[in-house]
């Protein structure tokens, strides 16, 4: 396998293949090799980009959702191949990947189904009031456009459904966005098989050559190039706050800052109030072993933190919690790299003073590399509140339980907490009345409210939000998952006084997805 980066227009023979992808189970480089983008090829893959930019928005809605359509159809053709490959790259599972390609090609299917309807575009029509006093009323007409050329950055937990054809890449070229992708260092290979089936898609249905480019990259160089790259419009990451804040700030350095979508991670509390701990004790134990330590805890939704207040019930909790995360045995992490911080930061947070270890996984496999060590520890609420660190998210499957000695102690936690891409709730019905201010409170900390579930586990739907408040994500208006997520990459348009023939069609009289304000008989004084 030779991996050129995907751009518009062929490369000359002569290039350098210096990029190998590494088994992280196994510690092996993988087959194939794979060039490091430079900057002819950033520069050409954005020209190309903004020069498809003027035929692709244009292009019919039909025709749009007909190539998302092909993007999937091609993918799903591919579909053995690739889930071996992502599980040779990643270390998961091929019933975890064969999901995860069920997703990537169904939330495409998603958003051509978007497209072909046609009502996201928001057409609002306010039409002519010439004979208003004290002042007549222009014919003025809105609706949402598409912004340019979007850059991508593929994730390293879901090397399908968050990379080269993720939501991303699936809601941008929707909005009618070309998309530059920089593949995720630790999939070359599958970016690699993702991208040639985008092109098949590409050619197959006469799309502009530039709507889709891929570089690859084994640093920061190449993204570092791609946000400062003034041919680029809007970027999207997910990852961790570090790497998020600071394609942020470079993003705001430009001549002309551009808007980032940076999903940044989240540590997910979740609250047991007293009488459902009392009442499921081991079953929340095992529910939520299971979650924390689901995927060697690489999700952006694992539950790193617990809060409850101290009773015998959660004495019983903790007692269970602790025997299921001592029999868990131990996964391969996504990467060396990932691994290493796992372990360094857990171990650090749990050397902070009044953190005591409940458990750890006693579960070893010698044959692995990379492997993660699932731990939960607890910490009073006094000592959480007071140590801002305990907040760090860690990435891999570890949690941290917060005992608060009553209610009000237990509020006093949840109002220092920052921002979260989930909260949940595990209660039972009858008592959540008790602690509505509680409920309250939550809200405004958190994109998703969850009762009696898991955090784990994300629907790619309409009514998904998956985004929160800082340091969760850096715009909480906005969804990385579910068809809402392509309003990240389009802005909104007016026409005043344009005769019916020069209009977009969705915004002329006989479109039945406009939405006609009613008459306004009133005078609006020009602000």
């Amino acid at each position: 396998m030779n991996g050129k980066n995907i751009v518009a227009s062929a490369y000359k023979e002569a290039f350098e293949l210096n990029l190998k992808a590494v088994n992280p189970a196994t510690g092996l480089l993988l087959d194939g090799e794979f060039c490091k983008a430079g900057e002819q090829e950033i520069n050409e893959a954005l020209v190309s980009a903004t020069e498809s930019f003027g035929i692709y928005k244009n292009i019919h809605k039909d025709k749009k959702a007909a190539f998302l359509n092909a993007i999937a159809d091609e993918i799903a053709a591919i579909g053995e191949d690739l889930v071996a490959r992502a599980s040779a790259e990643s270390g998961l599972p091929l019933p975890r990947l064969q999901g995860e390609l069920g997703r990537t090609t169904g939330q495409l299917r998603l958003f051509a189904n978007l497209v072909a309807e046609g009502s996201w575009v928001d057409a609002i029509i306010d039409t002519a009031l010439p004979e208003r006093q004290p002042l007549p009323r222009s014919d003025i007409r809105r609706m949402l456009i598409p912004m340019g050329p979007v850059v991508v950055f593929g994730a390293s937990n879901f090397p399908l459904a968050f990379s080269v054809a993720g939501g991303d890449t699936a809601s941008a070229l929707a909005a009618g966005c070309p998309v530059v992708v920089k593949a995720h260092p630790a999939h070359y290979g599958t970016s690699a098989l993702v991208g040639e089936a985008i092109v098949k898609a590409v050619e197959k249905t006469g799309m502009p050559k530039g709507v889709f480019s891929l570089l690859y990259d084994d640093g920061y160089q190449v993204g570092t190039t791609l946000v400062l790259h003034p041919l680029t419009k809007a970027v999207t990451f997910t990852g961790s706050y570090h790497g998020g804040m600071a394609l942020i700030n470079l993003a705001q350095q430009r001549t002309q800052p551009i808007p980032v979508f940076a999903e940044m991670g989240s540590i997910n509390p979740v609250i047991f109030l007293p009488e459902a701990i009392e009442n499921q004790a081991e079953e929340l134990a095992k529910k939520y072993a299971a979650s924390i330590t689901l995927g060697a805890g690489q999700f952006c939704t694992n539950p790193g933190l617990m809060l409850a207040i101290a009773s015998p019930g959660l004495e019983k909790f903790k007692q269970a919690i602790a025997t299921a995360i001592s029999v868990v045995p131990s996964a391969t992490m996504l990467t060396e790299g990932i691994a290493k911080n796992y372990t360094k930061l857990s171990a650090n947070i749990i050397a902070e003073n009044g953190i005591e270890l409940l458990a750890v996984s006693e579960v070893k496999n010698a044959e692995l590399q990379n492997q993660s060590e699932a731990k939960v520890a607890q910490v009073d609420a006094v000592s959480f509140i007071k140590n801002p660190k305990l907040q760090e998210e860690i990435f891999g499957p570890y949690s941290l339980l917060v005992v608060a000695k009553d209610q009000q102690e237990l509020e006093e936690v949840i109002a220092v907490l920052q921002g979260q891409l989930t909260l949940t709730i595990m209660a039972n019905k009858n008592e959540l009345s008790q602690y509505q201010s509680l409920i309250h409170k939550l809200t405004a900390k958190t994109g998703r409210i969850i009762l009696n579930g898991v955090p784990t586990g994300v629907e790619v739907c309409a009514a998904m939000q998956h985004g929160g408040p800082f340091p969760a994500t850096n715009d909480s208006r906005f969804t990385s998952v579910g068809s809402t997520a392509i309003y990240r990459f389009v802005r909104p348009l007016a026409y005043q006084d344009w005769e019916q023939d020069l209009l977009p069609d969705e915004l002329k009289d006989g479109n039945p997805l406009g939405i006609f304000r009613m008459v306004d008989q009133q005078f609006t004084k020009d602000i």
